[in-house]
């Protein structure tokens, strides 16, 4: 399967799955440093994808599929993660190519999705918010693209760049968004708005990676 629409959907049933499998997780991180709402949140609106995206054209672009997640995410997730990541699709929707993604093409997508959240929510790295997850991430898929990689190989550095960094903003102190409000006591969490980014982004790259092994 090449990058093209038909992997953004099977990227976007992929999200679903997860995010449905990583509800309670997501809970539970989020009411250790937020309001509890971010692991139902998603999982709705993910779900609501799911149905907005079924029976879409063979011949949807990869832009015309997120257009579709940002749309959708926008009208149903609630708190602050629904424009951010609704920013972040629908930038990377505009990013898209017309047909196949090349590695350049997914490292564009990247970026855009990266610069709408850094718009919406004037957050930048070290902040312990889902940036310190988009971020390396970005940075990963620019050097594997660089040197060479495909595709599948830029998400997968992609992907794993982002898991690393969502680790990496348990020791951050917050100071941005509601778990800034704890001040020292947001140390020693995750920040479930960089996991869910890392579980989205992990899924992006095991449906290139199992379609390019195929």
């Amino acid at each position: 399967m090449p990058l093209d629409g038909q992997w953004a959907l099977a990227w976007m049933e992929g999200s679903r799955a997860i995010i449905s499998g990583n509800r309670e997780r997501l809970i539970d991180l989020d009411r250790q440093i937020g309001d509890g709402d971010h692991g139902e949140n998603m999982d709705r609106g993910f779900s609501a994808v799911g149905a907005a995206l079924e029976g879409s054209s063979p011949d949807a672009g990869i832009g015309d599929v997120l257009k579709i997640v940002a749309r959708t995410l926008m009208s149903t997730v609630g708190g602050a993660a629904g424009p951010l990541y609704g920013t972040a699709f629908l930038r990377a929707a505009k990013a898209a190519p017309v047909g196949e993604a090349t590695p350049d093409d997914v490292v564009a997508m990247l970026e855009a999705a990266l610069r709408g959240i850094q718009d919406r929510g004037k957050a930048e790295p070290g902040e312990k918010t889902m940036v310190d997850a988009w971020a390396p991430a970005v940075e990963a898929a620019r050097a594997a693209a660089a040197s060479g990689g495909d595709g599948a190989a830029t998400l997968a550095a992609a992907a794993e760049a982002a898991e690393k960094g969502a680790r990496a903003t348990e020791p951050l102190r917050a100071t941005k968004g509601r778990a800034s409000y704890l001040g020292e006591r947001s140390i020693g969490h995750l920040d479930p708005g960089a996991v869910s980014t890392s579980l989205i982004l992990a899924e992006a790259a095991r449906v290139a990676g199992e379609a390019s092994a195929a």
